[in-house]
Formats: C-alpha cells, sequence, structure tokens
C-alpha cells in the first residue's frame, strides 16, 4: 500500500510537491500509528528521524519535520548505492561499473522503512537498493551541512589569522606524556596546530629520537634530501645555511618542493646560552591579508608572478638539484591563501618572467617583506621543547647565536605532512566521540 502510494505521489503530473507532503503524511500518521499499537516496546524517533518521504521525477525528498526536508538526486542515490554489488562494504569503496552506468535514473518502487529507519528503492532495471535515514541526513545537500562537514569532518576551521599581539592569546602548549600517551591529548595537540598553525610540546625527554616518536603517533615522518631526521648544530662547510650559527633570515622551509613537508617538528635538545638563538615566528597568511588589503597592486604581483626557487648540494652522499617555479603567495581555486613560499637563500637567480615584470616584484616583494617583519614574534624555546608549526602558513627565523666550548645549541628536527595530521584528527575524532 505505502509503495503504491508512494508511487502514485512522484508520479502524479497534477500533484505538486507541498500537496503531496500533506497527502503522504496523512497516510504515514496511520501506518506510524500502527506500527506503535503493535510494537513490543513504544518507538521513538531519534534526534534526526525522516517522517515523510516522496519522489520527483529527478529527487528522491526526505522530510525530516514541519520546517526541515531534503532533497537527494536520484543519479547521485543510484552511484551511492549501498549494495555488495555497488559498494565494498570492508574498504568503504565503491565498486559499481562506472562502464555501464546510467545518467537516467527512474525509481520503480519505493518503500520508507519507518521501525528500521530505511529507505528501499527498488529502480526501474530492477535493482535495489537500502539507504539508512541518518546516512542521508548525514550527507544532505544543505548549505548548514555543507560547511559543516567542510570545516569538520574535511580539514578543521582555521581561526583567525593572527598577528604579533595576537600570539600570547592563540599559542597554545601541551604536556608531551598527554601527547604521546592518550588519544585526547594527541587530538587536543593536533587540532589546535592545525587551527592557529603553532603549538608547543613541553616535558619532552632529552633523546634524539623524539621527533620520530611523535611523528609515528601521528602517521610517519615525512622524507626530504635531508633525510627523515636533521639535526641543526652549526658547523662550517654545510649544505644549508640553518646549519650556520648566524642569523637566519625568516623563511618558509623547501619551497622549492612541489609538495613541501606541512609540519615542522624542531626538538631543543640544548639552547644556546649567548643572548641569541632566539625563534621567530609570523603568520604568512595574516601577512598576506594585510598586503592584500593595503597594498593590493602589490599583493596581485606576488601572487601572479612565478619565482624560481631551487636547492643544490650534497647531504650524506647524496647529491641534489631540486626546483620549483611557484609565487610568494599562493591562492586555492576559492582564491583563499594556500601557501607561502619565502627564502632568500633558496630563491633562485633564474628569474624566468618578462623583463618588464622583475622591478615590479622587487617593489612588492620588500614591501611583504617589512610587513614579515613588523609582525613578528621572537621567543626562545628551552630544552625539552618541541615547537610544531605550519610551514605552509607560517614563516619562521632564528637570531645569531655563538656556542662556547661548554655550550652548543643543539636541535633535532623532522616533518610530518598535514595528509596525515589531517586523517588522524578524522580517526580520534570519531573514536573519541564513541567512547
Amino acid at each position: 500500500m505505502t509503495s503504491f502510494i508512494l508511487n502514485f505521489i512522484g508520479t502524479s503530473p497534477t500533484m505538486n510537491k507541498k500537496a503531496s507532503f500533506k497527502l503522504f503524511r496523512s497516510i504515514t500518521q496511520i501506518t506510524i500509528q500502527r506500527n506503535l499499537n503493535t510494537a513490543k516496546k513504544s518507538f521513538k524517533f531519534p534526534k534526526f528521524s525522516v517522517k515523510y518521504v516522496t519522489k520527483t521525477s529527478q529527487y528522491l525528498i526526505l522530510e525530516e519535520n514541519d520546517k526541515k526536508s531534503y532533497e537527494y538526486p536520484l543519479i547521485w542515490l543510484r552511484d551511492n548505492c549501498q549494495c555488495s554489488k555497488c559498494f565494498h562494504k570492508t574498504s568503504s569503496s565503491r565498486t559499481i561499473n562506472w562502464e555501464k552506468f546510467s545518467l537516467n535514473q527512474n525509481v520503480k518502487n519505493l518503500v520508507h522503512d519507518q521501525e528500521n529507519r530505511t529507505i528501499n528503492i527498488e529502480w526501474d532495471d530492477d535493482h535495489k537498493s537500502e539507504f539508512d535515514e541518518n546516512w542521508l541526513i548525514e550527507r544532505n545537500f544543505s548549505e548548514e551541512n555543507r560547511v559543516n562537514y567542510l570545516n569538520n569532518s574535511y580539514r578543521p576551521l582555521k581561526a583567525p589569522l593572527w598577528g604579533k599581539t595576537d600570539f600570547d592569546r592563540i599559542l597554545k602548549t601541551f604536556a608531551y606524556e598527554k601527547v604521546i600517551g592518550t588519544d585526547q591529548g594527541l587530538f587536543d595537540w593536533l587540532d589546535a596546530l592545525s587551527r592557529n598553525g603553532i603549538a608547543i610540546i613541553r616535558g619532552t625527554p632529552l633523546n634524539r629520537n623524539e621527533c620520530r616518536r611523535l611523528a609515528d603517533r601521528v602517521g610517519f615522518i615525512r622524507k626530504t634530501h635531508y633525510g627523515e631526521e636533521f639535526e641543526v648544530i652549526a658547523k662550517e662547510g654545510t649544505s644549508n645555511v640553518a646549519y650556520l650559527s648566524s642569523t637566519l633570515q625568516l623563511h618558509t622551509d623547501l619551497p622549492y618542493y612541489e609538495y613541501k613537508p606541512g609540519v615542522n617538528l624542531l626538538h631543543c635538545l640544548v639552547q644556546s646560552d649567548s643572548k641569541g638563538g632566539h625563534n621567530q615566528i609570523t603568520d604568512g597568511f595574516y601577512v598576506a591579508n594585510l598586503l592584500k588589503e593595503e597594498y593590493p597592486e602589490y599583493f596581485k604581483t606576488l601572487t601572479s608572478t612565478l619565482v624560481n626557487w631551487s636547492d643544490i648540494g650534497e647531504e650524506n652522499g647524496n647529491k641534489f638539484h631540486s626546483i620549483f617555479r611557484a609565487p610568494v603567495i599562493m591562492l586555492d581555486y576559492d582564491q583563499n591563501f594556500a601557501r607561502i613560499n619565502h627564502s632568500v637563500p633558496q630563491r633562485d637567480s633564474f628569474f624566468t618572467v618578462p623583463l618588464k615584470n622583475v622591478n615590479k616584484w622587487y617593489e612588492a616583494m620588500k614591501m611583504f617583506v617589512k610587513l614579515v617583519h613588523d609582525e613578528t614574534v621572537v621567543f626562545k624555546t628551552q630544552p625539552g621543547d618541541i615547537l610544531t608549526f605550519d610551514n605552509i602558513r607560517l614563516i619562521h627565523g632564528r637570531t645569531e647565536y655563538e656556542d662556547n666550548t661548554s655550550n652548543t645549541r643543539h636541535i633535532i628536527g623532522s616533518y610530518l605532512d598535514w595528509d596525515e595530521i589531517y586523517s588522524r584528527l578524522r580517526v580520534l575524532r570519531r573514536s573519541l566521540k564513541e567512547k
């Protein structure tokens, strides 16, 4: 009976959507009451409970209550059929054969099982699909749901960009033992890191392998041509200016990588007793936004001019010659800030742009560097601190320092990729929610 009514409503040429809802509501109320009277226990709708279902020639329509209804394209439903022929459950993978997939999908029979809270569809090719109500509600196409997914399930919503005066407010610190030993501690650190771009882990043992241990807790270390872990100790004849005790200009690491490491881990084993050795940090996206608002022409130049970033050298017997061309400020498809590239030592002398654009770029870059320095925060990590920060967004440096026979500054560093961090956050969010 229900199936017949749904088909009649969905195909009737004289009945609009509003009228169809009213008719179906009055009939399903009788069915629901019958189920309630015959059930061994009283039936209660969960928080998200579909009360009425209908369809048009292109959409399945679920009405949650008098104010909420959701539409699902029939083609999307057929593409996302959860049966064993179309979906491999243990790998969470679609297996439907798209070579035979039709763009014209029609429903032959539609049944709403109120007790089991499922929507059962029989298609015109006799294939059958069953959808859980909550599964559909979680995937509804409303703007509110799309925003919620993008800011939570996809990637954590970024905190507001921050300048120099905001640093003390946004900086979060975490106890090493909680990050290493508890899922909640690990989640809290990664969540803060992803939102603010920086966090410090304190109380770390003074062992050389703690960055690796932390990376393994998340996923795995991102290897570069400097290896999996790098040791920052001042030495002459180095292949990288970071291994000198002189001032390390504000920069982003490895701009010459098309897919550069996302997060820096810098574990302080020994800090310099001299007046120098201070960390410098700036929110590059904040500075980019300042440039956009105050100097739009400079912003346009730094987002459109391709710069050659390069690194040539040898590390542990491995010779490398890396090059990547990208603007200083990279934007994504939605014109949001996607990545900052800045490193004076790694900016190549080959500048493959039209001659007329060269002076204009230098003028814009000079202003960008000034704004970066104006918004730079200076502090000094201590032994046992692991400074963790976003290498895509933040710009960092270090002040000059002096070693002596009894005190040699010693930092162990490594990298993580954002893909692994976001993956771990999703897994942790789900597991913590289930506890």
